[in-house]
């Protein structure tokens, strides 16, 4: 029996995945459910200091040995415990294969299952080449991190390895935990600033529908379900050419790329209100930049093409919703509270939601362990047919930090949708990039 002092109030985010619950074998906290990191080592890694390392982070980190109690809706950070790592042989792989071989390693790690009731709930992988050269996975339960706190787990391992391995402190300074957020939100919507965007949110988008994603295989059809990953590159060239559309119009990378995206579901569809899901970061609070944790927020992009002749104007009209929307970004249960109808399209038996997100990570893809460097293993492009989990519809994810060709996935779920049928939209949309960020003047009506 937990005491009052054990039940930390659930995060808006988590109460926000509680919305998607499908018991323990499927959806949110389902063992599909994950977030994945790789890295390229070089140098001898030592097991032994590896593996205490880890168990380091661990305890620096409470979202790492935290669970999510649902049926009475509270959380409970557990005591510290060891961290399970495996290292296996990759074989005799000649040098130019081995970068196939890592991101194969990746894909085979990733469409295991990890339970989320399993503390703690991280698990590490190191596959060796040879004595100098290794790859290093990590996968966490999605409910425990997300895209932000991957890069940030390793650079605290690295930390920590560094400092056993030379027998000296760490360096790291203290960090909140996430408990501390959930608190620490809670209080935050009590505030002034708070109601005024509840107010924008119920202004913004009343009448708004998401545009969902007309599905292949209708959800009366029950078939069984997957999340599969479609993986593609956009070129160098072509990102190039986003960046300086972005610089002319005063835009992020970000919005230019949904603006094509925009123009790209009107060209689907017909229609000119588009009605887009994203991702934030959900860390407008710099002092919980240090914290692992699920902190993303969902957040609706309401965009309103009527009158639009160019993607230019679509830029711009892009950019003002972004803008205005960050400036009002609340949690995802907040906002649909004030527009109750807004997911209704997507729950549709021929219809699921569709995301789009871009992330640029603040940390460093490279770094120093001490006894090894590494580098994050960020262009992948073999699709996978069963990975990390989505627990309703598709998602795109375009990763801005790449070097040269940006990377791309277009995940899925399999009892919606067909595996031709989403390369071919990928391919589609890649053509509407190409027809669109070089050329802003380009007319609506000829993307």
């Amino acid at each position: 029996m937990s005491t009052a002092e054990d039940r930390i109030p659930l995060s808006l985010n988590q109460e926000f995945l509680c919305m998607w619950d499908q018991g323990d074998e499927a959806g949110p906290f389902g063992p599909k459910y994950n977030i994945i990191f790789g890295v390229r080592v070089t140098g001898g890694v030592d097991e032994g200091v590896l593996q205490s390392a880890l168990d380091d982070v661990v305890v620096r980190h409470e979202a790492l040995r935290t669970l999510v109690i649902r049926d009475e809706k509270y959380q409970k950070v557990l005591p510290p415990g060891r961290v399970p790592l495996f290292v296996s042989d990759l074989g005799d792989v000649p040098a130019a294969d081995r970068q196939l071989r890592a991101e194969q390693f990746i894909g085979e790690i990733e469409s295991g299952s990890y339970s989320a009731v399993e503390l703690p709930l991280i698990r590490a992988f190191l596959g060796r080449f040879d004595g100098d050269d290794a790859v290093l996975v990590l996968i966490v339960h999605h409910t425990a991190a997300d895209e932000w706190s991957m890069p940030l787990i390793m650079r605290d391992l690295a930390a920590f390895y560094a400092g056993r391995l030379e027998n000296r402190p760490h360096g790291l300074a203290d960090a909140r935990q996430y408990p501390e957020y959930s608190v620490w939100e809670k209080q935050k919507l009590t505030s002034d600033s708070a109601a005024k965007s509840r107010e924008f949110w119920a202004e913004e988008l009343e009448g708004a529908q998401i545009l969902p994603l007309k599905t292949h295989f209708p959800r009366s059809a029950g078939r069984d379900k997957t999340t599969a990953w479609h993986r593609f590159s956009i070129a160098e060239d072509l990102g190039a050419a986003l960046l300086s559309t972005a610089k002319a119009t005063r835009s992020s990378p970000f919005m230019v790329l949904l603006a094509a995206y925009n123009a790209f579901l009107h060209k689907l569809t017909g229609e000119t209100d588009v009605v887009v899901m994203t991702f934030t970061s959900g860390r407008g609070e710099a002092s919980f930049h240090d914290t692992v944790g699920a902190f993303f927020n969902y957040l609706p992009l309401r965009t309103d093409l009527s009158g639009c002749e160019t993607f230019a104007d679509v830029v711009s009209r892009t950019r003002r919703t972004c803008l205005r929307a960050y400036a009002q970004d609340i949690p995802f249960g907040e906002i649909a509270a004030q527009a109750p109808q807004l997911m209704g399209p997507g729950m549709a038996d021929d219809g699921a939601p569709c995301a789009f997100q871009v992330f640029r990570s603040p940390f460093a893809a490279t770094g120093d362990a001490g006894g090894f460097t590494y580098q994050e293993i960020r262009r992948r492009l073999l699709p996978q047919a069963a990975g990390g989990d989505i627990p309703d519809g598709s998602m795109w994810h375009i990763d801005m930090e790449f070097d040269g060709e940006m990377a791309g996935t277009l995940g899925f779920n399999t009892n919606l949708y067909d595996a031709d049928g989403m390369r071919e939209l990928a391919a589609n949309f890649l053509g509407t990039l190409k027809n669109t960020v070089g050329a802003p003047d380009t007319p609506l009506d000829q993307i």
